[in-house]
């Protein structure tokens, strides 16, 4: 796989992609899991924030 200098024609490009690692490659077979959303919870900082506000609607 030639690093430092971009694929001139299609051929090149196919021969440089079949040198990437197979670990590195993506799996098409596997759909992507994506992380699991974090818990939100609220401080007094965030409280403070929007107390009284319910005095304006």
């Amino acid at each position: 796989m030639e690093t430092t200098t971009e694929p001139e024609n299609l051929a090149e490009l196919i021969s440089d992609c079949a040198d990437i690692p197979a670990d590195l490659r993506v799996r098409r077979d596997v759909a992507p899991r994506p992380p699991a959303p974090r818990q939100w919870t609220v401080d007094e900082t965030c409280h403070s924030q929007v107390a009284g506000l319910e005095d304006y609607a």
